[in-house]
């Protein structure tokens, strides 16, 4: 495991300031609630008043005076915007920097085949991932207790892992995308990560859009949707499974019958 210990190693940084960042704000969001929660009521029913606005931010459908509503909102953006623009940089970095940083020769000159290596680089990428949302919801479950209000664990669970799920989603997409350049890709993986934001909002718009839920993962972790039904949408959910599996697939195939400069 050389390669997923590397990876770990220089990635280090990154995570710890993405990890700390996002799990700053969604403790401030939490410890703000209380001072807030007098008002939550009034700002509810001037939100759900403001037409398309509040249709594209679900917000017409939460109740701002129930601390589950108010998180779904204001701690839901921040995670699922910080968390996929951290998943899309992870990704479509993770193989197009050999060739970017002129190191392929040197790795594929070792003992590994280029199957193992691209195994151990998504490892190393999906265990990213996965510690930056350990973190995020220990500071959350740690900053809820410490201001002490009622939450529905069940939907707060949900909500973190439809995002969980989306990271994923996103992680292995532009996972992807990186077996198919040579240079980096940060601009494709943060145009990819925000386009797919902006598509959720657009199909929350009308009816009429709707159809557009199922190409991006934002449609799955709608956390007006989650807390309004207590279940995840599982039929935007297997289509993201399906965009999952496609960006794993392809980055094994095309890597192995790349040509590396």
């Amino acid at each position: 495991m050389t390669i997923f210990l590397h990876e770990l190693r220089s990635s280090r940084l990154s995570l710890i300031i993405w990890s700390a960042a996002i799990s700053f704000m969604l403790g401030v969001c939490v410890f703000i609630y209380p001072e807030m929660s007098g008002q939550m009521s009034e700002i509810g029913d001037m939100f759900s008043e403001m037409g398309a606005f509040s249709s594209a931010f679900g917000m017409d459908q939460l109740n701002f005076g129930e601390f589950i509503g108010y998180f779904g909102i204001e701690c839901g953006n921040v995670l699922g915007i910080g968390g996929v623009l951290f998943a899309a940089i992870t990704g479509v970095s993770m193989l197009a920097k050999e060739e970017k940083e002129h190191t392929a020769e040197f790795l594929l000159t070792h003992p590994v085949t280029r199957t193992r290596a691209v195994t151990e680089k998504l490892i190393a990428a999906l265990a990213q991932v996965v510690i930056l949302n350990i973190a995020v919801i220990a500071v959350t479950a740690i900053s809820i207790a410490l201001v002490d209000v009622e939450v529905d664990a069940g939907k707060l669970a949900l909500i973190f892992l439809a995002y969980f799920i989306m990271q994923l989603e996103i992680l292995c997409i532009t996972f992807g995308i990186s077996a198919f350049i040579r240079r980096g890709g940060l601009g494709i993986g943060l145009g990819l990560a925000i386009v797919t934001y902006f598509v959720n909002i657009i199909a929350n718009l009308t009816e009429d859009l709707e159809f557009l839920k199922y190409i991006t993962p934002f449609g799955y972790t709608d956390s007006a949707d989650i807390v309004s039904s207590g279940e995840l949408n599982l039929g935007y959910l297997a289509v993201g499974v399906v965009f999952l599996t496609a960006g794993i697939v392809a980055a094994y195939v095309q890597y192995n019958k790349k040509d590396i400069l």
